[in-house]
């Protein structure tokens, strides 16, 4: 991956504000990622310094090794979840 795409992600998902979410594809759509996965690559590599619980799968779940910490963060926020599942529809960032 070149360090121009690598930096787009990062500033994207420092980006999203508290109280809100995207998703890995809303990422990679915003910053030209050829896939949402390279999004969750630079988060697992490069991600510690950034809201990177703010990002969730399209299926309004958390990725599952980080599951329960993500959605503690979330709720701090005020992003609640209903059975480990974020409502997309109240709480995506556009």
């Amino acid at each position: 991956m070149d360090e121009r795409l690598h930096e787009l992600i990062r500033e994207a998902v420092r980006s999203v504000p508290r109280g809100r979410v995207a998703t890995y594809g809303d990422i990679a759509a915003r910053t030209g990622a050829s896939s949402p996965r390279i999004v969750g690559k630079v988060l697992s590599e490069d991600g510690h310094d950034l809201p990177w619980h703010r990002v969730i799968r399209a299926t309004g779940r958390p990725a599952e090794p980080v599951a329960r910490r993500q959605l503690e963060l979330l709720r701090a926020e005020g992003v609640l979840a209903d059975d480990g599942k974020v409502d997309l529809g109240q709480y995506r960032w556009r």
